[in-house]
C-alpha cells in the first residue's frame, strides 16, 4: 500500500542518514495481478493518487485522501485516519517513477523528483524529451529539466572482450525483451521496437517464450546492446558515460552484469573510475 511504502521510505531515510530517493513503478499486469493480487487498471491515475499518499504520510498528516483508485480511511468500516509516528530526516524525499512508454513518461515528469528508464538509449533521448516537457508544462510553477533528474538504470561489464562483455549482457537483456509480461503486452519489447529493433523484438520474444531462451539471447543484435548497455573495454566504457551525460543523465543506476559480490563491486569500482 502506499502507507507501507511511505512507512518503509521514513525508515530507510532514516537509516542511510538522509539519502534516501524512492522509486515507485506500476510493473505490468502480470506482476501486478499474479503477484500483488491488484487489478492492473487506471494505472496513471492510480500512480497520481499513489504519490499523493506517499507524500501525504511522509509530511506525517492524517490520512484522508479520497480519489478514484484510492480511499483512505475505507468509508463503510472501522478504520480511521492515521499518521506516521516516525519522520524522515529529509524535508521532502525524492520521488522517482518508473516509466518507458509514451503514456507514463509525461505523468512522471508532472508529478515526480526523478525518471527512472529501462533500457535506456541515450540516442533515442529526443523521442522522450517532448513528453518530459509536456509533463513539466502540466506541474506549472517554472518547473524544468532544472527540476528534474534523469536516471537510468543502466548494465555493465567493463572487459576489454567486446564479445564476453556483450555476451554477459545477453540474458538479462533476453528476459526483458524476450520473457516479461506476454505477448501480447511486454513494454519493454514495445521501447526496442520504438528504437528501430522490430524484427529483432518480434524473434526474441518468439524464441523466448516458446522455451529457446538461449537462442533468444544470442538474436539480440550487438547494436541494441550497445544503445543500452555500457559494456566492452574501459576506453569504449568512458566514451559511452560521455554520451549519456550530454544526453542529459543526471544519475546513473549501475547494475552489474556479475554474479559474484566481489565482481559486483569491483564493476562498480571501475565504472566510478571511468565516470571521473
Amino acid at each position: 500500500s502506499a502507507a507501507m511504502t511511505a512507512m518503509t521510505a521514513a525508515t530507510l531515510d532514516q537509516l542511510s542518514g538522509g539519502r534516501l530517493a524512492l522509486g515507485i513503478g506500476t510493473s505490468g499486469p502480470q506482476v501486478a495481478e499474479g503477484w500483488h493480487g491488484q487489478r492492473f487498471a487506471h494505472q496513471l491515475q492510480r500512480t497520481r493518487e499513489y504519490v499523493d499518499v506517499v507524500r501525504m504520510a511522509l509530511r506525517r498528516e492524517r490520512l484522508e485522501y479520497h480519489g478514484e483508485t484510492l480511499e483512505l480511511p475505507l468509508p463503510d468500516g472501522a478504520g480511521k485516519a492515521l499518521k506516521l509516528t516516525i519522520a524522515p530526516m529529509q524535508e521532502q524525499i525524492p520521488i522517482y517513477i518508473a516509466a518507458i512508454g509514451p503514456r507514463n513518461t509525461a505523468p512522471a515528469a508532472e508529478i515526480a523528483d526523478g525518471w527512472l528508464p529501462v533500457l535506456f538509449s541515450p540516442e533515442h533521448v529526443a523521442e522522450f524529451l517532448p513528453l518530459l516537457a509536456d509533463g513539466f508544462a502540466r506541474a506549472g510553477e517554472h518547473k524544468s529539466s532544472r527540476d528534474f533528474d534523469i536516471a537510468p538504470t543502466v548494465n555493465v561489464f567493463v572487459c576489454e572482450d567486446l564479445v564476453a562483455a556483450r555476451d554477459a549482457m545477453r540474458p538479462f537483456m533476453a528476459l526483458y525483451v524476450g520473457g516479461m509480461g506476454s505477448r501480447r503486452q511486454n513494454f519493454y519489447n514495445d521501447v526496442v521496437r520504438r528504437y528501430g529493433f522490430e524484427d529483432a523484438a518480434r524473434s526474441v520474444q518468439d524464441l523466448y517464450l516458446d522455451g529457446h531462451t538461449e537462442a533468444a539471447a544470442a538474436a539480440l543484435p550487438d547494436a541494441l546492446i550497445d544503445a543500452v548497455s555500457l559494456c566492452g573495454p574501459a576506453d569504449v566504457v568512458r566514451e559511452r558515460l560521455a554520451v549519456f551525460r550530454a544526453a542529459g543523465v543526471g544519475t546513473l543506476i549501475v547494475s552489474p552484469m556479475a554474479w559474484s559480490f566481489d565482481e559486483r563491486r569491483d564493476q562498480l569500482r571501475r565504472v566510478a573510475e571511468l565516470a571521473g
